[in-house]
């Protein structure tokens, strides 16, 4: 695996307009990312395919846009205020603080007498600060809980309401599961489906966008009925249609796996989970989960569901798939990087890309092949998100849009005027062939839905 690889994408995203540091220009905010013009095509493709396997696909599905700011009772009725916590240990000298579950990666044994640790026997524990310092164990606070919810404070005078920030999507599908079934009178099983905005108060934000404080979501709600042999069928059926989405997007299947969750690491709504799994550079990372709720959120909000044929009253068990658009976007980049001698290509899949096509005069300076050329740019644009580029010779400019992700390149050449054909060279082949410019749209059409 190559070691680099995180630092060829991060200068890769910032050198062509996906992913900025926040704020970059005061020297930024740790856990917090911008998405430049590259970057916010991507991640739309990506929650546009998701949107449209999930609700459009499906007869059993609807969607929803819940508020990022919530009644405080909601995180109150969730069992958030009193879960969604991390312990946490803090330095006495520099006051920098790590998650208890993460500190093994700072924590160093070492002989005594290293260092300016004082020894106290033949083996000292001590700790990588901020300060550029080690420092030892003594120096740590005792671990305390720390909620991952960010507060804000609502209103215009004093005192001001306290409210959060949503720390996950999934509590606006619960409190408009009333108003979902009696607006649509959709019968379960059914879903409710959501992409949006979360936040979470990160102490150690890292691995460019993995662990960022503002993040983004897309979720499925699924109402089913509450006994065993019902949830085990629909999380085994969710568990492969999950998987099988990011294969058909064009991820590597040998760097997916699923992670079973032991019992001590169950979150405190869920009966059973599994993670979806991507081996990244910095080791197998989550970016999906498939959780068995249990009646947990409906019991916890006090909803129930009625069957209007059979009058039957139950509280439905939830199935839940929960994956994060940033993660998905990260990992979509790192799978589709490839390089050669030659050049740097991103294969992402056509529907992911962030432009579909590219079109060129072979000559920058000929106004008859440029005009062509900007004519047949103009009619691709209505089909598809295009891009024109008559800048240095035609090689760099289709390492160029190799570097983007540009599926398929048109140049329009000499030829062009004499028969209304040009020719389109296909990314990851570099392969090129002649087209009837009449049959471009149809064409690319095709090529995309492969």
């Amino acid at each position: 695996m190559d070691t680099n690889l995180m630092e060829k994408i991060v200068a890769l995203c910032k050198r062509r307009g996906f992913i900025y540091p926040g704020s970059e220009i005061y020297g930024g905010i740790t856990g917090f990312w911008d998405y430049g013009p590259l970057g916010v095509e991507l991640k739309n493709n990506i929650k546009r395919e998701w949107w449209k396997s999930m609700v459009y696909d499906r007869d059993d599905v609807v969607g929803i846009d819940a508020a990022i700011i919530m009644n405080p009772e909601v995180w109150k009725s969730s069992g958030h205020l009193e879960a969604f916590t991390d312990p946490l240990r803090e330095c006495k000298l520099c006051h920098q603080r790590f998650r208890e579950d993460h500190f093994r990666e700072f924590l160093k044994h070492v002989p005594k007498g290293v260092g300016n640790v004082a020894p106290r026997k033949e083996f000292v524990s001590i700790f990588y600060c901020k300060d550029g310092k080690y420092h030892k164990w003594e120096n740590l606070t005792e671990p305390k809980v720390f909620n991952l919810l960010t507060e804000v404070f609502l209103g215009v005078t004093e005192p001001k309401q306290k409210a959060y920030l949503r720390g996950e999507i999934t509590q606006g599908a619960f409190v408009n599961f009333k108003n979902v079934v009696d607006s649509t009178r959709i019968k379960i099983p059914f879903g409710i489906a959501q992409i949006g905005k979360a936040f979470r108060n990160e102490i150690t934000p890292g691995n460019f966008t993995f662990r960022s404080r503002e993040f983004e979501q897309m979720e499925l709600e699924f109402f089913v009925e509450p006994n065993e042999k019902e949830a085990v069928r629909w999380f085994t059926k969710w568990k492969e249609e999950r998987m099988q989405w990011y294969v058909s997007l064009g991820m590597n299947e040998e760097k997916l796996r699923f992670r079973k969750h032991g019992d001590t690491e169950l979150a405190h709504y869920a009966k059973a989970a599994e993670d979806i799994e991507y081996e990244a550079s910095f080791g197998w990372s989550e970016f999906e989960g498939i959780h068995n709720r249990g009646d947990w959120d409906l019991s916890k909000h006090k909803l129930t569901y009625k069957d209007e044929e059979t009058g039957k009253e139950l509280t439905p068990w939830v199935i839940e798939t929960s994956g994060g658009v940033d993660r998905s976007t990260l990992f979509f980049l790192i799978d589709s990087y490839f390089e050669d001698a030659k050049r740097v290509v991103l294969k992402l899949h056509p529907k992911l890309a962030p432009y579909k096509v590219a079109v060129f005069p072979l000559l920058a300076n000929k106004p008859e092949l440029v005009e062509k050329a900007k004519g047949i740019y103009k009619d691709l644009k209505k089909s598809f998100v295009a891009t024109y580029d008559g800048r240095g010779n035609i090689g760099k400019r289709y390492f160029a849009q190799d570097e983007i992700g540009t599926p398929f390149c048109i140049t329009v050449d000499f030829e062009t005027l004499e028969n209304d054909t040009v020719t389109i060279r296909i990314r990851d082949t570099m392969k090129q062939e002649r087209v009837k410019i009449d049959n471009l749209t149809s064409y690319i059409l095709e090529k995309i839905k492969k």
